[in-house]
């Protein structure tokens, strides 16, 4: 392939595609030119004038790099990998760094072989981060573990190693956590981590974060060396927090990732492109956010031919109508037209699911199972709207109260913790959900026993989310892969998941959150301050239960 690029280059081939009279977008110089791009066997050969029998004309247009989502849990899209790549190639992502640690939680090494070998029947181009931790911490009951050992032996067949969550065990020094960092890309996971415990998680070699909450700390890490990652997720908001961290030289250490993101949200507002019109809005330069969101990436995650639009690059290019991205005409991955006007032109087929289904494995519970007379003052878990944050509040009172209870769910084996949640608002009715992110136990809350137990018991074998109210089921999302994702289309899941937020409404809950994606993420107990796991209330400043 390089003799025959260079013949190409040297024009003594003839090349397969040319893009004629683009605006090209150089992520060297911050610069745009107009020019031909010449591509032969998916690689750019050359930017110059050309002519042959396979051309382009993209007059006006602007080409760019193929966006990165440099840190993305597919499972969170709620979709198969292959329809979340019918999703986020459109909107001119091209290749993505996933962490599939969701079912790696549930399903273990099934899961993990089941989402690579969805990749393989996807163009989109799907470099997988081994789960560092699985389970997140050893605080709740996951499906699975990957040990130190397994981590050794299954690292070969990743990119890297993902977010290292367990950032107490790093800075600690634990051996285990020590030996599964093998490998020399590492991504972090490190909330609110300063000062000397920060010089001590970064001595394990870790280079990224994604969990930056100001500019203060955006800015101690870059200075530390560490690229930031901004986020902009379903429930995360994090760019409009950060940009005012990004200058002159501080932006090569940025890129954008979306972490967690339904896919509807991907299909209505965008992915990456998203988050460059975003920070355009916010007064980033629009070849500045361009490069955040491809050479940066590429540059963090090893790979020395992607990102731009040069000679010897892979031919992942976005053509759009302005730098904005307010509107994307076609997408090519390796030299092939794969999008056009929002619109994929593939189709992708799914792995064999049958090791990665029906794993809910629960007895129906009763109203019984719920019962709890909370004693006061108690602790309860308060909410920061666009913001996976919590925060540990006092009340004296049962006002603003809601009951939330996890129940594990993996091994039936008869575990739970119950907690409450201040101003959430939920009212005569409940919400399940197999979601809990990371060890993904069947989370419930409700103001009533029964139809707390009715919300449960709805999930069946398959998991997903139930809504109930005053003894009947509103609505169900069933969700057959590990209790997370759908077998269905992007559409008919994206239908389903807005009756959930119609029904929501009806049960008065606050406006203030998002009251699916907010209850999915109190079992997390990595993310300060406080969090409820299928062991009891937890607090995550000590990691220790209340």
């Amino acid at each position: 392939m390089k003799k025959t690029c260079i013949l190409t280059a040297a024009g003594k081939e003839n090349p397969d595609l040319i893009l004629k009279n683009g605006n090209i977008v150089d992520v060297f110089t911050g610069t745009v030119t107009k020019g031909d791009v010449l591509i032969k066997d998916g690689i750019i050969c050359g930017i110059g004038s050309y002519s042959g029998t396979n051309e382009t004309d993209v007059s006006g247009k602007y080409i760019m790099p193929g966006f990165v989502d440099s840190h993305v849990h597919i499972e969170s899209s709620m979709v198969s990998p292959g329809e979340y790549a019918k999703a986020v190639m459109p909107c001119g992502v091209t290749t993505v760094i996933a962490d599939p640690h969701e079912i790696a939680n549930v399903c273990g090494e099934k899961g993990l072989s089941f989402m690579l070998k969805s990749a393989q029947k996807t163009p989109l181009d799907i470099n997988f981060m081994l789960p560092s931790c699985v389970p997140a911490t050893p605080f709740e009951h996951s499906g699975a573990t990957i040990s130190a050992d397994d981590t050794k032996r299954l690292i070969p067949e990743f990119l890297g190693l993902g977010e290292m969550m367990n950032y107490p065990g790093v800075v600690n020094g634990d051996d285990e956590v020590l030996e599964k960092l093998c490998c020399d890309i590492i991504d972090g996971h490190a909330p609110l981590l300063s000062g000397p415990e920060l010089d001590a998680y970064l001595c394990a070699g870790i280079k990224s974060d994604h969990e930056c909450s100001n500019t203060d700390e955006m800015l101690e890490k870059i200075r530390k060396g560490m690229y930031v990652l901004l986020r902009e997720g379903t429930l995360s908001h994090d760019v409009s927090r950060l940009v005012g961290g990004i200058n002159s030289y501080t932006l090569r250490r940025c890129a954008f990732c979306t972490d967690d993101r339904f896919v509807g949200e991907i299909i209505k507002e965008g992915s990456i492109d998203l988050c460059i019109r975003k920070s355009v809005s916010l007064g980033i330069n629009p070849i500045d956010a361009i490069i955040m969101a491809t050479i940066n990436a590429c540059e963090l995650y090893g790979m020395k031919n992607k990102g731009a639009v040069a000679p010897s690059y892979v031919a992942d290019i976005v053509v759009a109508d302005d730098l904005t991205l307010s509107s994307i005409d076609s997408v090519y991955k390796n030299g092939e037209l794969v999008c056009k006007n929002g619109k994929p032109l593939f189709e992708c087929e799914n792995a064999d699911t049958s090791e990665v289904t029906d794993t809910v494995h629960l007895n129906n519970v009763t109203e019984e199972f719920f019962k709890d007379t909370p004693s006061f003052p108690l602790t309860a878990i308060g909410l920061v709207p666009e913001s996976i944050i919590t925060k540990k509040i006092s009340v004296t009172n049962s006002d603003n109260l809601s009951k939330v209870c996890v129940i594990e769910r993996h091994k039936n084996l008869n575990l739970k913790g119950i907690g409450y949640v201040f101003d959430y608002g939920i009212t005569d009715g409940a919400i399940a959900s197999s979601i809990g992110h990371d060890s993904h136990n069947v989370i419930v809350i409700g103001d009533n026993d029964s139809d707390m137990a009715l919300a449960v018991n709805t999930l069946g074998k398959s998991g997903g989310i139930a809504i109930c109210s005053k003894g009947k089921v509103l609505t169900y999302l069933k969700l057959d892969i590990a209790g997370l994702m759908s077998l269905k289309s992007a559409k008919d899941v994206t239908d389903e998941h807005d009756k959930l937020y119609t029904y929501t409404k009806q049960l008065n809950i606050t406006d203030k959150i998002d009251p699916i994606l907010s209850l999915a993420f109190l079992p997390l107990p990595v993310i300060p301050e406080i969090r409820i796991t299928d062991s009891g209330l937890f607090d995550v400043s000590t990691f220790s239960f209340i």
